[in-house]
């Protein structure tokens, strides 16, 4: 097959842990056509959608030379057997208008994963509220006042942005209140932007579990990112400790539940982040961690996701 990857650039990965490299590595050596392309490789010329497409071939090393461009021309999207969707975020107007330009090739013909409807319609952080019974208490608003009741109800609380990743703009704010109205103030431009607040919940002590859906299906571990040097934080790109677990009964309860559903939706690959036994995030735009988990289980996640990618296309 053909597959083409939407991606940041390519001389940016960290090849020590990114998934993207690992689909494409296990792509390759199936013998898959590897083509990449960026968010500004895009062009929409009266109805035809196209992007400016690099053919790539992997050198089988894990530096800065992994890659070498064999190729690099305009093609129509619908031309390649799939295009699989790996932009990160900011979830910002140009990531949306790139979901606009893989709607209408989707309309021509071509096979889009994760769907850019999808895409769109699941906020990361806002689709928790439609499971409510795995979420702890949480408030979504711009409101000054509304937050600080928040706070005086649950005492403890995390503040976070809604189209970040990585941890990035992520808050603590403890019964003591210091720097609530600051903080506040920033993530919400002074009331101009909605944020996210919600009950601390302890036991991210233990880790903020990521656990990957591959088309409707369970990756049997979870990689468990634990807090490093007095963070709150258990992203791994803000310094988290990754160790892989085996799924516990409740990570499979909401896997399970949330599984079907957004495979039906269109999201073929999807991340859920749970502390504890609480759901908190709902990752589909470039969910990772695929080599953290392999290399310390050995179940191959990447080749999972191909499998499964060759079954649905």
């Amino acid at each position: 097959m053909e597959l083409a990857f939407f991606v940041d650039p390519l001389g940016e990965f960290k090849l020590e842990k990114d998934s993207t490299f690992a689909m494409m590595a296990e792509a390759a050596k199936r013998g898959h056509r590897i083509v990449a392309f960026g968010q500004g490789d895009f062009a929409l010329d009266r109805d035809e959608v196209t992007v400016r497409a690099s053919h790539i071939e992997l050198t089988g090393k894990e530096d800065a030379s992994w890659f070498r461009v064999l190729e690099t021309r305009n093609r129509r999207l619908e031309s390649f057997d799939a295009v699989i969707v790996r932009k990160d975020p900011p979830f910002d107007v140009e990531y949306v208008n790139s979901t606009y330009f893989l709607e209408l090739a989707e309309k021509k013909g071509a096979k889009v994963f994760n769907r850019p409807e999808a895409i769109r319609s699941h906020n990361e952080k806002l689709t928790i509220a439609q499971f409510p019974e795995f979420i702890v208490p949480t408030l979504v608003t711009s409101d000054e006042n509304r937050l600080r009741a928040f706070h005086r109800e649950h005492h403890d609380v995390i503040l976070k942005p809604l189209n970040a990743m990585g941890g990035t703009g992520v808050f603590r704010i403890r019964v003591d209140g210091i720097n609530l109205g600051a903080i506040i103030e920033t993530l919400t431009e002074n009331g101009h932007k909605t944020v996210m607040m919600q009950k601390y919940i302890p036991e991210i002590a233990r880790g903020d579990k990521r656990v990957l859906l591959i088309n409707g299906q369970l990756v049997p571990f979870a990689l468990a990112r634990i807090p490093q040097n007095g963070e709150i934080r258990g992203n791994l790109a803000a310094g988290g400790l990754g160790r892989a677990q085996p799924l516990s009964k409740r990570d499979r309860q909401i896997a399970e539940t949330l599984a079907p559903v957004l495979a039906e939706r269109g999201l073929f690959l999807v991340g859920l982040d749970i502390i504890g036994d609480w759901l908190t995030e709902v990752n589909v735009t470039s969910p990772t961690c695929f080599r953290e988990i392999t290399s310390q289980t050995g179940f191959d996640v990447a080749r999972m996701f191909v499998d499964e990618l060759e079954k649905t296309v």
